[in-house]
């Protein structure tokens, strides 16, 4: 099986989800499922930095790519999260050349990068810096978060950083930098996102998108667009979702 680096390169379909719950238990679940990679969502959700180490371990240990999306650009915080044993990171709101150039140099080693040597489990503490290493150079992971106007308009240089894997669209905060929050059928919000489409379609850019709910016709939908890197839902909207929809059963016995 090719790792997810290699399938990103190839422009291969990916599916992953997102983890907000703190019970590595769900992680193991929905690690199992079969996705190609999960999120521990350390930006929106209240998962402590210990809480987010055994989640990591749990996803990596099942054989999927566990990757986290940070709280912000910050090389402190994206190192902690990769000697934690992250593949990759998703990092918010990178508006410009110089904010992708600096994820990816926090993510990677001199002379790629700035990121400080330390050991901890991603260097199976202390038994693997030298693989962990080359591996960390070659396959680690760096997803932009494309989340305002001014990323949309730097987009080519946004992309032209190497080291960079692909963006994925936030939404909510690019509408809401347009002034509309939320308002998706907004003129200007679809207008960026024709934008966005014509510059990768142009550029062959790696696409992605967070498809909230969970419905798999609104996936079908998105790569029949050309999105490529594809979260489909979250763990808590689809405990709530599967309850719901049982107990919307079992209201019709009573």
């Amino acid at each position: 099986m090719k790792n997810l680096k290699e399938k990103l390169r190839r422009r291969q379909v990916t599916i992953g989800s997102w983890i907000t719950l703190s019970d590595p238990a769900v992680a193991e679940i929905m690690a199992r499922v079969g996705f190609d990679w999960l999120v521990v969502d350390m930006e929106h959700s209240g998962l402590s930095t210990g809480q987010a180490q055994e989640i990591i371990r749990v996803i990596d240990l099942c054989g999927v790519t566990p990757l986290v999306r940070v709280m912000k650009n910050d090389p402190d915080i994206i190192k902690r999260f990769m000697d934690m044993g992250a593949h990759g990171v998703l990092v918010p709101l990178v508006n410009s050349k110089d904010d992708a150039q600096k994820a990816v140099e926090a993510v990677k080693y001199p002379p790629q990068g700035t990121r400080g040597v330390g050991l901890a489990r991603a260097q199976k503490y202390s038994m693997d810096l030298e693989s962990y290493y080359r591996w960390n150079q070659k396959n680690s992971i760096v997803i932009v978060q494309l989340e305002h106007i001014e990323a949309v308009e730097n987009l080519e240089e946004i992309m032209s950083v190497e080291g960079v894997d692909g963006f994925i669209i936030g939404l909510y905060d690019l509408s809401g930098s347009l002034g509309c929050p939320g308002d998706f059928s907004n003129p200007k919000v679809r207008a960026a996102l024709k934008e966005i489409r014509l510059k990768s379609k142009k550029s062959g850019y790696l696409t992605g998108q967070h498809v909230v709910d969970p419905k798999p016709e609104l996936v079908k939908q998105k790569i029949e667009e050309g999105v490529k890197f594809i979260g489909f839902s979250d763990d808590f909207l689809f405990l709530n979702g599967y309850a719901k929809s049982l107990f919307g059963q079992i209201k019709k016995y009573l």
